[in-house]
């Protein structure tokens, strides 16, 4: 029963990978604790194995404190790009925050999150 599990988990896990063709290396960054007023940034990596050409049509973060970068070269079957996400520290706590990716011609955005704490 545990492999039959396994099995239709890895089914369905290539099977969102086929379907987008991007993959990132990782969604989440815990920037651990972090000074007040302090600007961190973080790269969040990501893979082309579409058979198009993968180009980041926006990227929106939730709140002005959240600021992503990227560019907007096509990024080629088998080819690597990045996105970088600078955190402004504005407030003393726990945060979490979210950038949506859309990349063009893909029907589903992608969702990137930062979290720490501001001390």
């Amino acid at each position: 029963m545990k492999i039959q599990t396994l099995i239709l988990g890895l089914l369905i896990s290539f099977t969102s990978i086929a379907q987008t063709g991007i993959q990132f290396d990782k969604t989440t960054y815990n920037y651990g604790k972090i000074k007040k007023g302090i600007h961190k940034s973080v790269i969040f990596s990501f893979l082309n194995s579409n058979a198009k050409p993968a180009v980041i049509e926006f990227a929106n973060a939730e709140c002005g404190c959240t600021q992503p970068e990227y560019n907007q070269t096509p990024i080629l079957k088998g080819q690597k790009g990045t996105i970088k996400i600078t955190y402004t520290a504005p407030f003393n706590g726990v945060f979490k925050k979210k950038v949506t990716v859309k990349f063009a011609g893909m029907k589903d955005p992608t969702e990137l999150t930062i979290e720490g704490e501001v001390i």
